[in-house]
């Protein structure tokens, strides 16, 4: 037993290091960038919320777990921002690399779960992995509406770009919360075009 909980007390003090990596995507008042940390507890909190706007039902535990750990690989990885400039494949593999290390930290019947949790939420083929995938969207694009468009400033994003790399995925998990986004995102742009 001192075994298993040394190993998830090992896996814990690892994901507290996601409390330090810095989003492109700021706090809604705009004082600060967000973490990691902050960003996977506010996307959980945004999917208990708006659990009745998903496209198709979903079992909301399974959507939390996997959005609690969706960007631990960040701890490696670093975060990259949608609008950022990386290259996808490169990141791919480097983040395979991370899930592997960071699951493999904890006890291999959790290790096996946890790592078999986030491979759904990346694939994005389950109802629950595509609802958490849209409001993994949902909640940077409220952060730049309140924030005036920090971020989308910082990245010269246009409209454009938040439809086809983030509206397309709001869309398939919650085209309700994607019409009443896109009101408001058209807003801001007409605004600042």
């Amino acid at each position: 037993m001192t075994d298993r909980i040394n190993a998830q007390l090992a896996f814990l003090t690892e994901a507290c290091k996601l409390k330090s990596i810095l989003r492109g995507t700021t706090l809604c008042d705009g004082s600060r960038p967000e973490n990691s940390g902050e960003h996977s507890w506010h996307i959980a909190l945004y999917a208990m919320v708006m659990a009745e706007h998903a496209n198709r039902p979903v079992n909301i535990d399974r959507v939390i777990k996997m959005l609690l750990i969706h960007d631990i690989v960040e701890i490696d990885a670093g975060d990259n921002p949608i609008h950022g400039d990386h290259d996808p494949a490169e990141m791919e593999v480097i983040e395979q690399a991370a899930a592997s290390r960071i699951f493999g930290l904890l006890p291999a019947d959790q290790a096996l779960t946890f790592r078999a949790l986030w491979d759904e939420f990346e694939a994005a083929e389950t109802d629950d992995a595509i609802f958490a995938k849209s409001i993994d969207r949902v909640q940077p694009v409220v952060s730049n509406l309140e924030s005036g468009g920090q971020s989308w400033t910082d990245y010269n994003v246009t409209r454009a770009q938040v439809e086809t790399r983030v509206g397309a995925k709001v869309q398939k998990g919650a085209p309700a919360v994607w019409a009443t986004l896109k009101s408001r995102i058209d807003a801001w742009f007409t605004a600042s075009g």
